[in-house]
């Protein structure tokens, strides 16, 4: 828990550092660069997890390796977290980074799932229905899960809004058995 705590002090100053910067998308994908390298190169990860280089000398490598290609506050803020020991949190403060932009925004992420592929306009008529029903804009994540028959389910943070063919018949099963019995 103290842990994500920390992330999320970090993605707060990291969306401060963007919002003076003016470029929430840009600084979004520097960090989502940085820590899907961090995942992804175990050579790097090693590098930044070692005890045997200080930071000092991981903070230098790091100046040198970004210079001209992110921006020098951005570098700075990198090596900060080095210096500080919490470079290993990067991944989870790049995600807590991106819910304090969608915040800022007003944007809300659904998870939806449908029974089949939906055509381009079907995706669209779903964003828009439901950016109308929660107020926000919505950016809607498709699934596709034959079992649930037609309809969709959509999932907004703990919120469900089961609206499938097999729930349907679920309840109407339901209705059936218990009048008979």
């Amino acid at each position: 828990m103290r842990e994500a705590t920390i992330a999320r002090n970090y993605a707060e100053t990291l969306l401060e550092l963007a919002r003076r910067a003016g470029d929430l998308q840009a600084w979004g994908q520097a960090v989502d660069d940085v820590a899907g390298a961090m995942e992804s190169d175990r050579t790097l990860r090693l590098f930044l997890e070692s005890p045997r280089v200080s930071a000092a000398q991981k903070n230098r490598i790091l100046g040198r390796a970004f210079e001209g290609q992110l921006p020098p506050v951005f570098v700075r803020y990198l090596q900060a977290l080095v210096t500080h020991r919490r470079q290993m949190l990067l991944p989870q403060i790049a995600r807590e980074y991106h819910d304090l932009v969608d915040q800022v925004e007003g944007r809300l992420h659904a998870n939806v799932t449908v029974a089949a592929e939906p055509a381009a306009g079907d995706r669209r008529t779903i964003a828009r229905e439901l950016s109308r029903a929660y107020g926000k804009d919505v950016v809607p994540h498709f699934t596709v899960n034959p079992a649930i028959l037609g309809g969709v389910v959509v999932r907004v943070g703990d919120t469900v809004l089961d609206g499938s063919v097999r729930r349907r018949l679920g309840t109407l099963r339901a209705r059936l058995l218990g009048q008979r019995a």
